[in-house]
């Protein structure tokens, strides 16, 4: 053999420094943890010895690598491992954490570039676009046909009558309704307050209703009562309660 003859082994390329120790770790079997690291960091100094600068086109990256790979091999042949400072990042968790998803994002990239070469990058339309009718024919109609019909619609319309008289609103004092919750209970003694409420019409009486029934309640004349949570509320007659009370006192609501 001519002692001139030299030959050339032909290197993997790898895309980036994950990409090589994505590699070394399944090649050993590992799962991708911080100890994994740690014992391919001389598989992957191996590889950077071998290979030319020149062809490494990123090479600040693969040597960045291999500094913090260096480190988390380090501080595994310590006896403990070193303490960490309040909100100092673990440099092997993170390059593990990171080595995970990059081999995510290549099992994705590999799905998408399958599917691709597959010819599975568009769906076919397998029926035409239907045609629809046309439910109103315009055809022929100009803006005095358009008038016409407008006009003719107008007389056709019925005519609106007048108003035979202004519509008031309803006027609630809490006067009388002071006078409905004392009649009944003068008649029985005792009510409740869905007997009083259940005689109301509108919003407008409940409202007013329960004022008459405060105004009651903070002149003594009326006591309320309820044995249980959620219960039947009981209304009586209070301490100041007197059956023929004239009802003409002064009220905090009086309309």
């Amino acid at each position: 053999m001519n002692a001139s003859t030299s030959y050339t082994i032909q290197l993997p390329v790898y895309e980036g420094p994950l990409d090589l120790l994505l590699e070394l770790i399944e090649q050993a079997e590992l799962d991708i943890t911080k100890v994994a690291l740690a014992k391919v960091t001389d598989q992957y100094l191996a590889y950077l010895k071998r290979i030319p600068e020149h062809q490494l086109d990123d090479l600040v990256s693969f040597l960045l690598v291999a500094a913090r790979l260096l480190q988390i091999k380090s501080e595994a042949l310590l006896p403990r491992s070193p303490t960490l400072e309040p909100g100092e990042e673990d440099i092997g968790d993170a390059l593990a954490q990171q080595l995970i998803a990059y081999k995510k994002y290549k099992q994705v990239a590999s799905h998408l570039a399958d599917r691709s070469n597959t010819g599975l990058r568009t769906y076919l339309r397998l029926s035409s676009t239907p045609t629809l009718e046309s439910k109103l024919d315009m055809s022929g109609v100009n803006l005095g046909d358009l008038r016409r019909a407008f006009m003719d619609a107008l007389a056709a319309a019925p005519t609106t009558p007048e108003p035979g008289k202004v519509v008031v609103a309803q006027r609630i004092r809490v006067r009388d309704r002071i006078q409905i919750i004392v009649e009944a209970l003068r008649k029985a003694g005792r009510t409740t307050f869905q007997k009083i409420f259940k005689q109301t019409k509108s919003k407008l009486e409940v409202i007013v209703s329960f004022l008459a029934l405060l105004e009651l309640i903070k002149q003594e004349m009326v006591n309320v009562k309820q044995d249980t949570l959620f219960g039947e509320i009981e209304l009586y007659q209070g301490d100041a309660w007197q059956g023929d009370q004239d009802m003409d006192f002064e009220l905090e609501f009086d309309e």
